[in-house]
């Protein structure tokens, strides 16, 4: 029973007609149709061959076939075979030497030449590119290549040159490949993110879109469809559109549905009977394959939908030849198939096989199969390594041993968060969890040891709020040791979501419970974690405590012969190093990298490849490691350190003056750290946004921001010097007003004497050296004292400290050293747009007073970047200084759109507003000359304009009616 229309794909064939069309246009497309067995891609490809023939278009079809040896180029010869049947052959004008190519697909075509030279797979892809243009030229071209993932490899290499090559030509390749493991399903995926390529992933129908696919079989109206039939339909069939015309095939014709004169009806319990119906039908062909090979099924049902043929044999006590036989006659009936698995490795065609074998068996029959398998799978693989812990875990559960399946089920949770898997491990473990009885307080306790630990690390940070609450009652009757091992876990978690008092608070507890005399293996991890959350904590001597602490936990963990540990206190000890070296840094979180891959802790892996992309980061302004670690983070499920990484991306996308794309991803990590409660990294995307804000001279935005990062408490975290010197240091000197920005970088110094912390880009090893060297308060002592520094060589800060350099140079009369410095300065500086003219624009006084360097074009290449980009008070601080010079200015006429609409119907020019921002500010008119460049006399000339258009009747009134009207703070 076979719908005669396409239900529930209507986006997609939507889509299609769009591509369709613009293969008419000449603008072709590559589209791959992903999806499981049954989801109804060749339905979908169908529906677009009827669209391309009523739009005149020229339709290949060709398919790939699983049955027989893989034959080259399957698919695609059977789709050019149409060509000829139609008669549509083209000539040697129009294809060239590439007709004879294609003879290797279609012999007819061939002029007995060897074809493409060597067999050239790029030469017959070409071939068939140009076919597919000249027979589309007219109205376009369709090549359909059904069942992708059953084509040779061959095929598969023609198929990703022509989704690389057919936007350029009216051509569509549409392929369909099922969504499992395999050379086609990669190549889908892949190229689905390449331009002119598009991937349609159909998914599972849903009630609606299943009650109408039922209508359309029964050539009925959606509402004469009984709602019950319609939902177990659904149920049982999981919305795969051919389980439900298989599933209301058995139906109607066991008359379970049946029509009558009030229309169609459930005459049946469709709960109770639907699944028996399927099953016999199934069942009925495993009979053909006699006792043997319905007993040898039966045992592969129990293992899964995927099983090895050495257990089965083992479990069903059968030799090699009545095992082969029996497997092979389920080959040929296709019940079974091959798996990628290995050469030892089947799989049933479809998981209602497995369901409808298993169906068949006795509570008690199915019990001691699983019993036995356990038993055959725990004989054969010693420890049950990998995968096999799951599958001995599950077959224990169905032998009715809950016990033991929950203790397997924790030690696959412990592997995989080992192995960085965070998300497979918070599902094991919660398995078994559930799985362990309330009165099993140690066995709870192995469990919870384990998953709270994997529910931090996979961001679920409410989910252990509530297993903390609970905490006292599980753990009644631990002993001390066991109960630590949980405070500790709770301390890790509270470091990972910022909270230091609370980690404290959790190690502490941990600590009494160890007693004062507790040895190498109970003291290592109190420290290490304790030395984490010291770095959060304050205090002038919070790094060196915290390196002390991790220091003596990595020694300990090591002695105790405890790696995990042992990666934690490393990990933190390179934290702290880097404000030392970079390099021994770096040699710590590599030390971390290999104890980690050699004990297979997938999450410590992580955590220093977190360490090594930072300092390629910090040291180049490269990103890579970032990105790759975030992805790797993000396919173990490791939630948090992919945030991380992604943080520090948006920093760095600010940092270089792309703001409008760090805009959207500042946003889109705010929501996310903020859903999983990650309060520290709230901290971080926030400072990011505030900075992004003041890289742009928009005070009143990082006012806000900032205001937000107080409520979280900002000014009293690690943070906090990030927002002074990354955001409020940059506004100010945006608004030209170096005297604030000093202050604020004082304030920066200040934040960082009282509580040092691991944030290096703050001001203080670079723009606060520039400063000082500018206003004269700071020389070759105090430079040189910044370069031996690890921080003061970081790029971001090394552009500040050559323009310092340069500078010194300058007033010492070194022409050429300076001129060095500041090329060396704006090489680094090349990544960030704005600090590269900002920078120049601040040594540019100097430079023309000392006689060094090109301080007009300086000036020049800021005022062009300056006005484009909105910020008006340095554009017109370089037009003023490029006067001063004695050089030509070009004359701004643009900047109408900055003034208010209400204060430009009062007549209020642009330079008036630009007096009418600064007063908003309380600056008296020497301030406001400064800034703008010139006289206080024309202040003065402008300030009583705009009491005349403003009517205000004084010089206090018009501040107070600037400082509400622009809502300055």
């Amino acid at each position: 029973m076979r719908a005669p229309q396409l239900v529930g794909r209507d986006d997609e064939v939507d889509e299609l007609d769009r591509i369709l069309a613009g293969a008419r246009k000449s603008q072709g497309s590559a589209v791959f149709v992903v999806g499981e067995p049954g989801i109804g891609k060749t339905r979908l490809a169908a529906e677009a061959v009827s669209h391309a023939y009523s739009a005149q278009m020229v339709v290949l079809r060709g398919r790939g076939s699983a049955m027989g040896p893989a034959v080259p180029f399957r698919p695609l010869t059977e789709a050019l075979l149409a060509v000829g049947r139609t008669g549509a052959i083209p000539g040697d004008g129009e294809l060239g030497p590439y007709r004879s190519v294609l003879g290797r697909l279609v012999p007819d075509w061939s002029d007995g030449s060897a074809g493409a030279p060597d067999g050239s797979l790029i030469v017959m892809a070409e071939a068939v590119l140009r076919l597919t243009a000249v027979l589309g030229r007219e109205h376009g071209c369709l090549l359909v290549l059904d069942d992708l993932q059953d084509a040779d490899v061959e095929t598969l290499a023609v198929v990703e040159y022509l989704s690389d090559n057919v936007s350029r030509q009216g051509t569509v390749l549409l392929a369909t490949v099922r969504n499992e493991p395999g050379d086609a399903f990669d190549l889908a995926m892949t190229a689905s993110r390449r331009p002119g390529c598009v991937g349609l992933e159909l998914n599972r129908l849903d009630l609606p879109d299943v009650r109408r696919l039922v209508a359309s079989c029964l050539a009925a109206d959606d509402a004469d469809v009984p709602q019950e039939t319609a939902r177990q339909l659904w149920e049982n069939s999981a919305g795969n559109p051919f389980a439900v015309e298989e599933l209301l095939h058995s139906m109607v014709s066991g008359q379970h549905l049946r029509k009558d004169a009030d229309g169609w009806r459930s005459v049946r319990d469709v709960r109770a009977e639907v699944p028996a119906t399927l099953a016999r039908s199934i069942i009925s062909r495993t009979d053909r394959l006699g006792p043997g090979g319905r007993a040898v099924l039966s045992v592969a049902a129990v293992l899964g939908r995927r099983f090895p043929l050495s257990i089965v044999q083992r479990v069903a006590g059968v030799d090699d030849h009545t095992l082969l036989t029996n497997i092979r006659a389920g080959v040929t009936a296709q019940l079974v198939a091959t798996d990628d698995g290995g050469p030892d490795w089947y799989r049933f065609q479809h998981p209602l096989t497995a369901d409808a074998l298993l169906s068949e068996l006795t509570p008690l029959d199915r019990a001691e199969l699983s019993r036995r398998a356990a038993d055959a799978v725990a004989a054969a693989h010693p420890g049950v390594p990998g995968e096999w812990c799951q599958l001995v875990a599950r077959l224990r559960l169905d032998a009715g041993d809950q016990l033991a399946a929950a203790r397997l089920y924790t030690e696959a949770g412990r592997r995989a968060l080992a192995e960085g898997a965070g998300r497979s491990a918070v599902m094991l473990l919660e398995r078994a969890e559930h799985l362990v009885t309330d009165g099993d307080v140690r066995n709870r306790a192995d469990v919870l040891e384990t998953l709270l630990y994997a529910l931090a690390e996979a961001g679920h940070f409410e989910r252990v709020f509530e297993l903390a609450k609970t905490l006292p009652s599980h753990a009644a009757g631990l002993d001390p040791a066991r109960l630590a091992t949980l405070h500790l876990r709770l301390a890790w978690v509270a470091h990972m979501t910022g909270r230091a008092a609370d980690g404290m608070a959790q190690v502490a507890a941990a600590r009494s419970l160890l007693g004062p005399d507790a040895g190498d293996e109970a003291t290592a991890e109190p420290d290490a974690v304790a030395a984490f959350l010291t770095m959060l904590s304050s205090g002038t001597e919070r790094l060196r405590a915290a390196e002390t602490l991790a220091r003596r936990a990595a020694v300990a963990a090591e002695r105790a012969t405890l790696p995990m540990i042992a990666c934690q206190a490393w990990f933190g000890v390179g934290t702290i190093a880097r404000e030392r070296d970079l390099a021994e840094a770096g040699r710590i979180f590599d030390r971390v990298r290999v104890l980690a891959e050699e004990h297979r802790l997938g999450i410590w892996r992580l955590y220093a490849l977190c360490g090594l992309a930072g300092n390629a980061w910090l040291d180049r302004a490269d990103t890579t490691l970032l990105r790759e670690t975030e992805q790797e983070a993000l396919r173990a499920g490791a939630i948090t350190i992919a945030h991380n990484m992604e943080a520090s991306q948006c920093l760095d996308v600010v940092l270089r003056g792309d703001f409008a794309v760090a805009a959207d991803l500042l946003t889109e990590c705010l929501t996310s750290v903020q859903q999983l409660q990650l309060v520290a990294m709230e901290r971080y995307t926030r400072m990011a946004m505030a900075t992004m804000a003041a890289h742009q001279g928009h005070r009143a935005e990082m006012d806000q921001q900032l205001a937000e990062f107080r409520l979280i408490g900002g000014t009293d975290s690690q943070e906090y010097p990030l927002t002074v010197g990354l955001a409020r240091t940059f506004c100010a000197l945006l608004e030209e007003d170096g005297p604030l920005a000093r202050t604020e970088l004082d304030a920066v110094l200040a934040a960082q004497a009282a509580n040092p912390t691991t944030f290096y880009l703050a001001g203080q090893h670079g723009m606060h050296l520039l400063l000082s060297v500018l206003d004269g308060t700071a020389g070759w002592p105090e430079y040189r004292a910044l370069i031996e520094t690890a921080p003061g060589r970081m790029r971001w800060n090394r552009q500040f400290g050559l323009l310092a350099e340069a500078v010194l140079h300058g007033r010492d009369g070194r022409i050429d050293d300076a001129e060095q410095a500041v090329a060396r300065s704006q090489q680094l500086a090349e990544p960030y747009r704005m600090t590269q003219h900002l920078g120049l624009r601040l040594v540019a006084e100097a430079a023309f007073a000392d006689g060094w360097g090109d301080p007009v074009g300086w000036l020049r290449r800021a005022e062009e970047h300056f006005h484009g980009a909105g910020v008006t008070a340095v554009a017109i601080a370089c037009r003023g200084l490029l006067r001063q010079f004695g050089a030509p200015v070009q004359q701004r006429r643009t900047g109408t759109d900055r003034v208010p609409g209400d204060l430009r119907g009062l007549g209020v020019t642009v330079r008036e507003f630009e007096v009418f921002e600064l007063i908003a500010r309380r600056l008296g008119n020497r301030a406001v000359a400064d800034r703008l460049h010139i006289s206080p006399r024309t202040v003065e000339k402008h300030v009583a304009s705009l009491l005349v258009k403003t009517g205000q009747p004084d010089r206090q009134r018009l501040m107070d009616y600037a400082t509400n009207r622009l809502a300055v703070p």
